[in-house]
């Protein structure tokens, strides 16, 4: 079982959205890229979505945090055997600083959820310390982008991340 640390987040400080995913891959680690695995749907569906066109990382990162969107992961660290979800070691979890990144990005209106581990990490690591706005932030999980989630279509699962598009910042509007 080898001890996995995550990235910091993907942000600015006028972020409207975060989406949260539990902890990078394996493939992910290695690139020091989110979502680096070629078969994860996570920026094919954002690029469609966002109606951006880049195919560097660094393109594609740029263009989404100029949306108001910021992409983190729930744990700063913990025990995995390869690369699923299913393999980390509960009791090994340790869950980034929140509270610190809610006081940096107070604009933060809505949390995203990419899959079913990121949600309940959060609920059971993180939402336990945080208080007044940022405890009370309106939280949804949508479909897990892995590639371990086939049951699901990439259009169906980019339909499903649709909910995320009333909640982006449009370039040039500061009153949403």
């Amino acid at each position: 079982m080898a001890h996995v640390r995550g990235f910091p987040p993907i942000s600015r400080p006028d972020a409207r959205l975060l989406i949260l995913g539990s902890m990078p891959s394996r493939e992910s680690l290695a690139r020091q890229q989110y979502y680096a695995h070629p078969r994860n749907g996570f920026w094919p569906i954002l690029t469609a979505l966002l109606e951006i066109d880049a195919d560097s990382y660094a393109g594609r990162t740029a263009q989404v945090v100029r949306r108001g969107v910021a992409i983190w992961d729930v744990l700063q660290a913990c025990y995995r055997s390869g690369s699923l979800d299913s393999a980390i070691d509960e009791r090994s979890i340790v869950a980034n600083d929140f509270p610190g990144f809610y006081r940096r990005h107070p604009r933060i209106r809505r949390v995203f959820f990419n899959g079913a581990k990121a949600e309940s990490v959060y609920r059971r690591h993180v939402l336990p310390v945080l208080s007044g706005r940022a405890a009370g932030l309106p939280l949804q999980r949508l479909p897990s982008t892995s590639p371990a989630h086939a049951g699901m279509s990439l259009e169906r699962k980019t339909a499903a991340w649709g909910d995320i598009l009333p909640h982006l910042l449009v370039p040039g509007d500061d009153t949403r």
